[in-house]
């Protein structure tokens, strides 16, 4: 479990099936949880100053490390402890699609991104919601269809790769956690649904809650 709160960045030193990354001064064991960009990966190896990291093909085809290069930066964080104070919000790693940077424009010495995702998650993007976008914990402005709108502060700017965000780059979305649950469990209140998150619509979803408040109260 994480919170969206980057630690640091790290460069990619080599990609494939095996990630290689370079994180001077971090120190790892063998078998860690490592949330890279938002999903969580498990060290391979620790190499001096490289951290190695198996990448199976669900990875590769539902996030964006099969676009990583040499050189580029990756947002890296550990995971939380018991005892930690909660800065962001519950972020599993476990990343749930890939969205698309449609705008980026600097306000001051922060930043205005809006970025798209895929049909059949609208349902869980709120405004004012939290979302993880490239394991960064971020807030949904506002919404409208399948873009929403995220400021980035100067802190994040200075301390994750989004100040190398540009209109057409590819980012991780982890959506809310509550907000998948809570969706499947309205989604199952109908025999025979599916209960995929994401995949109730707008209008079903409103039905569903009303046939929920009507029977319950």
């Amino acid at each position: 479990m994480f919170t969206g709160l980057v630690e640091r960045t790290a460069v990619v030193v080599s990609t494939g099936v095996v990630l290689r990354l370079r994180a001077p001064g971090m120190t790892v064991e063998r078998g860690w949880s490592v949330c890279v960009d938002g999903s969580c990966l498990s060290v391979k190896e620790s190499a001096g100053e490289d951290l190695l990291f198996d990448l199976s093909p669900e990875t590769l085809s539902r996030t964006t490390a099969g676009f990583y290069r040499p050189g580029g930066i990756v947002n890296i964080e550990l995971p939380l402890r018991a005892s930690d104070m909660l800065h962001g919000h519950f972020v599993t790693g476990h990343v749930d699609c890939t969205g698309l940077v449609e705008a980026f424009e600097r306000r001051g010495a922060g930043a205005e991104a809006t970025v798209s995702f895929p049909d059949g998650f609208e349902g869980l993007v709120v405004g004012k919601g939290s979302i993880a976008v490239d394991g960064i914990s971020l807030t949904a402005a506002s919404v409208k269809g399948r873009k929403f709108v995220t400021a980035l502060i100067p802190l994040t700017l200075e301390s994750t790769g989004a100040s190398s965000w540009r209109p057409g780059r590819r980012v991780n979305l982890e959506f809310d956690i509550v907000g998948k649950y809570v969706l499947a469990g309205l989604a199952g209140l109908r025999p025979g649904h599916a209960g995929r998150p994401g995949a109730t619509g707008t209008a079903e979803r409103d039905a569903l809650l009303r046939e929920y408040l009507e029977r319950h109260g």
